[in-house]
């Protein structure tokens, strides 16, 4: 089958799953009780880019696919939205922040792309970077607020030396270990840090948590054996 009869296939397979004789588990799902699914299907999908194994991240795209076509068909039954409607609105919304593609109006900047979006929710005002999003976990806004302002050249500790600065954080939390100024200017620069040197965050955290679970087994393992 082509693309189109196998999308076509997938929606009348989630219309059957939540049909009077489908499935009981998905018939009781809603748009709240899906939401810590999502998540989870898009830390997996992450671990298999990670992996490197098409197989497994041909599947975990599948599984986030299946999470767009859930709540679509949940939507429909609710006389929401459609499907058409989620793909109409992305094709228009692609178009509509690609000027640069599409209408060719020059080459592409963050700055552009923040200014799209302001304009598209109404907002006069918009900053280069972006703002809080307060749908994100707090360190990955962080990350992406770092990155985003390196991307429109500006760079807060420019002529700073890094290591010196978490260095003198560190030497401030000892000092006082309950300011919480100081744990925020730490935080803030290791961030930088990991951006700065184009290193992977969440893959260096994945592996230190990994690390330390081995360690942990380990001594539970002599612990044990006493």
């Amino acid at each position: 089958m082509n693309e189109l009869e196998n999308f076509k296939k997938l929606l009348e397979i989630m219309e059957i799953l939540r049909s009077e004789n489908g499935c009981p588990w998905d018939k009781k799902q809603t748009h709240e009780s899906l939401k810590s699914y999502a998540i989870e299907e898009a830390y997996e999908l992450v671990h298999a880019i990670d992996s490197k194994n098409k197989k497994y991240l041909i599947e975990e795209l599948g599984d986030v696919l299946l999470q767009v076509i859930f709540h679509s068909q949940i939507a429909k039954e609710n006389g929401e939205f459609t499907i058409n409607d989620v793909i109409e609105n992305l094709n228009d919304k692609l178009i509509r922040r690609h000027p640069h593609v599409f209408e060719n109006t020059g080459e592409y900047s963050y700055e552009q792309w923040e200014k799209l979006k302001a304009k598209e929710k109404g907002k006069k005002a918009y900053s280069k970077i972006g703002d809080y999003n307060p749908g994100m976990p707090p360190l990955m806004n962080l990350r992406r607020l770092i990155e985003n302002s390196l991307s429109v050249n500006y760079d807060p500790y420019e002529n700073e030396d890094i290591i010196d600065l978490l260095i003198e954080d560190l030497k401030k939390i000892k000092n006082e270990k309950t300011n919480e100024k100081y744990n925020i200017d730490f935080l803030t620069h290791l961030i930088y840090f990991y951006v700065k040197n184009n290193m992977n965050m969440d893959s260096i955290i994945s592996k230190a948590a990994k690390k330390f679970i081995k360690e942990y087994k380990k001594n539970e393992d002599r612990e044990d054996s006493k």
